[in-house]
C-alpha cells in the first residue's frame, strides 16, 4: 500500500472514511434537491431561504452543545444517533416532496431537526479522525479523508443534478436519507481506544475552557471571525441565489449540478495536490486563495454561463481545499486532543454564524435591490473577508510545525 494509501490500514479509520465518504455523498444531492423541492411547490426564493436558513440555525444554535458532547461522550456513538436522526428526518421530507404534501412550515420544521441533529456531526468526526490512525499518519488521513468526500460532493452534486432534471428532487432526498443511514451503519463500527474523561464540572466550564483555548492563539479567532462573512456571501450564492439564477437562465437544474459538481472535483485536485505541497506559510496561502470564490456570484451576476462557472468553481474548489487542509491539520498539531472538539465546535459557530441571517435575508435582498446587485454584493463580501485575513500579522507569520515524518519503509504494509 502506497503512503498515500497507508491510513487505510487502520480499521478505525477505514470505518470513518466510509461513513463520511457516505454522508458527504447524499450531502451533494440534498443542496440541489431541496433548493428545487422548494421552487417547485412555491416559486419563490424568499421560501427557499426560510427553509435552507431553518436547517442553518439550529445547527448552528446546538453546534457549542455538540463541541462539548464530542468531547465527553464517546464519539462513535454520538455519530451513530446523530446520522439516525437525520436519515429519519430526511426520509420523511423526500416522503413529502414525492406525495406532493410539502409545505413551507412543516419543510422548515424537518430541516430545523436536520440541522440540529448535524451539530454535532462536524466536530465529532474531525475530532475523532486523530483517533483512528497513529501520530505519523495523521495529516496523510486528513488529506485522504478530504479527499475522498470530496470526491463524493461530485458524485452527489452530478446525480442531484440529473435526479432533479429527471425524475424530480424527492428521489434526490431520499438519496440523502440512505446516505445517513449507511454512515450510521458505519460509525457503529468504529472501535478505538481512548482515555475516559475527568469528571465534568459542568457545561458552563466545559464551554469555559474550550473559548479559552480557541481566544489564546488570534490567529484562530480572526480567520474565524473573517469566515463569518466569507460563508454568508458564499452560502447565499450557492443555496438560494445560484439555483434562482439557474432556473431563469440557459444553465438549467442539470447545469447547476455541473457547477457545485466542479467545485467538488477541484476540492479532490487541491486534496492530492496538499500531499505533495505544504507551503511554508500554508495558512496565508489558504486564505489569500478563498478569495477565489468570489468569482461564482459575480459570474452569475455578469455572464451566467454554465462552462465559464464550471472552470471558475473548479479553480476556486483547489484554493477550498488548500485552505482547509493547512486550516484543520494545523488546529490538530496545535490544540490539545480533549479540548478540540469544543475548538471545532466555536470555529463552525463562529464561521457560520451568518449564514442563516444570509439564506433569510437573500429573498427580500433580491426584491429590494434586484437579483444581480444582491450577488455583486456577496462577491465584496467574500473578498473583503480575504483581505481581512490577509492583512492580518498574526495570520501572516503563522509557520505551522513540520509535518510528522512517515513510517519507516520497513514498517509499512506492502501492496
Amino acid at each position: 500500500m502506497s503512503a498515500t494509501l497507508a491510513p487505510l490500514r487502520h480499521r478505525p479509520f477505514r470505518h470513518l472514511f466510509i461513513a463520511t465518504t457516505a454522508n458527504l455523498l447524499g450531502s451533494g444531492v440534498a443542496p440541489i434537491a431541496l433548493a428545487f423541492a422548494v421552487l417547485d411547490a412555491t416559486g419563490s426564493v424568499g421560501s427557499l431561504g426560510l427553509v435552507v436558513g431553518a436547517h442553518s440555525l439550529t445547527s448552528i444554535l446546538f453546534l457549542l452543545y455538540g463541541g462539548v458532547l464530542a468531547d465527553r461522550l464517546p464519539r462513535g456513538p454520538l455519530l451513530v444517533g446523530s446520522s439516525v436522526v437525520s436519515a429519519a428526518s430526511q426520509a420523511v421530507i423526500a416522503a413529502l416532496v414525492l406525495t406532493h404534501s410539502a409545505v413551507i412550515p412543516l419543510l422548515m420544521m424537518l430541516a430545523a431537526v436536520n440541522g440540529a441533529a448535524s451539530s454535532c456531526y462536524q466536530p465529532a468526526a474531525q475530532a475523532l479522525l486523530p483517533q483512528t490512525v497513529p501520530a505519523e499518519s495523521r495529516r496523510a488521513a486528513l488529506a485522504l479523508s478530504r479527499i475522498a468526500s470530496s470526491s463524493a460532493m461530485i458524485v452527489g452534486a452530478s446525480l442531484g443534478g440529473v435526479l432533479v432534471a429527471t425524475i424530480g428532487p424527492g428521489w434526490g432526498l431520499a438519496v440523502d436519507a440512505a446516505s445517513f443511514a449507511l454512515a450510521a451503519a458505519s460509525f457503529a463500527l468504529i472501535r478505538v481506544q481512548v482515555a475516559p474523561p475527568a469528571p465534568s464540572p459542568g457545561l458552563v466550564h466545559e464551554l469555559r475552557i474550550g473559548w479559552q483555548e480557541f481566544t489564546s492563539r488570534s490567529w484562530v479567532w480572526v480567520i474565524v471571525v473573517a469566515f463569518c462573512f466569507l460563508n454568508a456571501g458564499v452560502t447565499a450564492s450557492f443555496t438560494v441565489l445560484g439555483p434562482a439564477v439557474a432556473d431563469t437562465t440557459g444553465i438549467g437544474r442539470s447545469g447547476w449540478g455541473l457547477v457545485v459538481a466542479a467545485g467538488s472535483l477541484g476540492a479532490v485536485v487541491g486534496g492530492v495536490l496538499s500531499l505533495s505541497w505544504r507551503p511554508r506559510r500554508a495558512i496565508l496561502v489558504g486564505c489569500a486563495l478563498m478569495g477565489l470564490t468570489a468569482s461564482t456570484p459575480l459570474l452569475l451576476a455578469l455572464a451566467p454561463n454554465t462552462w465559464a462557472l464550471v472552470v471558475a468553481n473548479f479553480v476556486a474548489g483547489v484554493g477550498i481545499e488548500q485552505a482547509g487542509v493547512a486550516w484543520y491539520s494545523t488546529l490538530n498539531e496545535q490544540i490539545p486532543e480533549d479540548r478540540l472538539a469544543r475548538v471545532y465546535a466555536y470555529d463552525d459557530l463562529g464561521s457560520f454564524l451568518a449564514v442563516p441571517l444570509a439564506q433569510f435575508a437573500a429573498g427580500p435582498a433580491v426584491l429590494l435591490l434586484g437579483l444581480q446587485a444582491t450577488l455583486y454584493a456577496a462577491a465584496a463580501l467574500i473578498l473583503l473577508a480575504t483581505l481581512a485575513m490577509v492583512a492580518t500579522p498574526s495570520v501572516r507569520a503563522l509557520v505551522p510545525k513540520p509535518a510528522e515524518p512517515l513510517p519507516a519503509a520497513e514498517d509499512r504494509v506492502p501492496g
